[in-house]
């Protein structure tokens, strides 16, 4: 690898091509943390959105906010019609640091809450409750109660024509956040039904108060946790 290939796969700001189809020919490594959040169709209509009239290169300052991140600037260049090419600028208020309140902070086992709360709801309802774990994330500190009343509150957005409802756990890779000068993994748990039987805007979270991140898409809730061992 180049240097010049080297430097664009280590770019900090997600750089990907597309074919005149919408196929994905080359990711850099940041541009596939992203796609595990954004489909690749809605960043091939941002390219072509933002794309010049004529062969060459635009860049378009913009205030665009895709789950978790934030641009500020998208360049777009082609030189045929056979490909075209997308850098988007990460603003510096991208996953910015967090105070982590030490109030009620314990160490908790993540399988116990979500087994816990799942097991409550299979008394009241006929909803089948799927679960997906990593077993190798361990025990680690939280706010046990914020956790679980933001798990209720996804699982009640899910109405009663709901037939399923999947739950994942797992480590996240190649994600951090920070938390006061200190870099943590992340804890992903994805929660979705089946043909969208769910309203997100009934979700309450009040993220200035948690260091809990809430993305919520048109089929499923995603909470990302930090992996404080101590």
């Amino acid at each position: 690898m180049s240097i010049y290939e080297n430097w664009v796969e280590q770019d900090l700001n997600p750089i990907l091509s597309f074919s005149s189809q919408g196929k994905i020919l080359y990711t850099n490594q940041e541009a596939q943390f992203l796609l595990n959040r954004v489909k690749k169709e809605q960043l091939y209509d941002l390219a072509l959105k933002h794309a010049p009239a004529n062969y060459g290169f635009e860049t378009s300052y913009i205030n665009l906010i895709l789950h978790n991140y934030i641009f500020y600037a998208i360049s777009v260049t082609y030189e045929n019609d056979n490909e075209i090419h997308m850098k988007l600028y990460k603003s510096t208020n991208v996953k910015q640091d967090k105070k982590y309140a030490p109030k009620n902070i314990s160490k908790t086992n993540i399988f116990t809450l979500v087994d816990l709360t799942i097991s409550t709801r299979k008394t009241k309802s006929e909803v089948k409750f799927v679960k997906n774990y990593d077993p190798s994330i361990p025990e680690f500190m939280m706010v046990a109660s914020d956790f679980l009343k933001l798990l209720n509150s996804i699982y009640d957005s899910f109405d009663s024509d709901c037939k399923f409802i999947n739950t994942s756990v797992k480590l996240k890779t190649g994600e951090y956040i920070r938390l006061e000068d200190k870099k943590y993994s992340l804890v992903t748990i994805e929660i979705y039904g089946d043909n969208y039987h769910y309203n997100p805007d009934s979700i309450k979270h009040d993220k200035n108060r948690s260091s809990m991140i809430l993305s919520l898409e048109r089929d499923k809730a995603i909470i990302d946790l930090p992996l404080i061992l101590k």
